[in-house]
């Protein structure tokens, strides 16, 4: 039997993320309204491109696991291993970030424990794998998978800057 499962980023980050992106449009929309000066407006402009762009890669991305593969969907563009042709499995941690790759040849890719539900999705990918590929540090990780939620706290905190800087601009008093 051929179980179909779909990983994809948390919806904890992804609301916060969508919540900064619409404060940053609206108060780009304001600057244009009421006619602030050109600097202001350009670098509003330049801090939405990056923001909407992490927030369309994030929203967009999924990890299927099947049987026979992983596919990774990414805004625009996938990328699919087979498991059989999976030569390495390896861990990089950075403080609470993990990153798993799955390397098949030249061909690899990276998950990192932003995914919701990361530890069923390690679990997943190494039960598929050949046990021969993994590495002692993947092992570890499998065991206990850290969870991190600093991003999570880092976009709350900009929703409520731009709230701040919102009720500001729209005349707001302190």
């Amino acid at each position: 039997m051929n179980v179909l499962q779909t990983f994809s980023i948390r919806k904890s980050f992804l609301i916060p993320l969508g919540l900064l992106l619409a404060q940053c449009v609206i108060l780009f929309i304001l600057c244009l309204v009421q006619g602030q000066p050109l600097a202001k407006t350009l670098i509003l402009g330049f801090i939405i491109l990056p923001v909407a762009v992490l927030f369309a890669e994030s929203f967009n991305r999924r990890t299927v696991v099947n049987n026979e593969k992983v596919t990774v969907f990414k805004f625009l563009r996938r990328k699919m291993l087979k498991f059989s042709e999976i030569t390495a499995v390896e861990t990089v941690m950075v403080r609470k970030r993990a990153f798993l790759t799955l390397c098949a040849g030249d061909d690899f890719l990276i998950l990192s424990n932003a995914y919701a539900d990361f530890p069923a999705m390690v679990d997943a990918l190494l039960s598929r794998v050949p046990p021969d590929t993994v590495s002692e540090e993947t092992k570890k990780l499998a065991a206990a998978p850290p969870t991190k939620s600093t991003d999570i706290v880092s976009c709350w905190l900009g929703v409520l800057l731009l709230a701040f800087i919102l009720y500001i601009q729209l005349g707001g008093r302190l």
